[in-house]
């Protein structure tokens, strides 16, 4: 049975069950140790184990599949770093380290693909979770996806860059053009 809890709310007596994760023991009574939903499970030892699980909310992981809106942060010939800022639309509390490989880049012609010519730090990029991080919560992603890739690009006069084409950026102000992997923007995903 799920229903809602909060901090340091009294669950129950210890002498009912046992506490689990998310909670904590205290005087004979269990309390929840976070936010979260109550969860009870039967043992076969006896006791039911207590454990607050935390909501959705504060919890939101990248997962599998899911676009997310990163920041490059540095490049070298065989990937960009990037920190994880969004999933779908909704903002993540605490960063999240992705790397996209020169081979995740793009989906055709692989081999001639140039990471400085598809991303520079600073850039914001749509990208999808490929795989889920290690110990170091390092997600690799993939812009291999028409609509993934580049959204928002600073000139070296630090003007926001339009789009001319799939790999190109240019400059408003200076007309400079710049290699990019442009990604063809659906309205939802954009996250400015």
């Amino acid at each position: 049975s799920f229903s809602l809890r909060v901090l340091g709310e009294r669950l129950c007596s210890a002498e009912e069950a046992t506490a689990g994760s998310g909670t904590y023991t205290r005087h004979g009574f269990i309390f929840s140790s976070l936010a979260g939903c109550l969860e009870k499970r039967s043992e076969d030892s006896g006791l039911p184990v207590v454990s607050v699980v935390r909501d959705a909310e504060s919890q939101l992981l990248p997962d599998v599949g899911a676009v997310v809106t990163c920041k490059v942060c540095s490049i070298n010939s065989r990937f960009a770093k990037v920190h994880i800022l969004y999933v779908g639309s909704t903002p993540l509390k605490s960063t999240f380290r992705g790397t996209i490989r020169r081979e995740d880049i793009r989906a055709t012609e692989k081999d001639k693909v140039e990471v400085y010519k598809s991303f520079r730090p600073g850039d914001i990029v749509l990208a999808k979770v490929i795989s889920l991080g290690d110990a170091q919560s390092n997600y690799l992603l993939s812009t291999a996806e028409n609509e993934l890739g580049v959204v928002v690009a600073r000139s070296e006069a630090g003007v926001q860059m339009v789009p001319i084409s799939w790999c190109e950026m240019q400059c408003p102000r200076t007309h400079t053009k710049d290699f990019r992997k442009v990604a063809r923007v659906q309205p939802q995903f954009l996250q400015t």
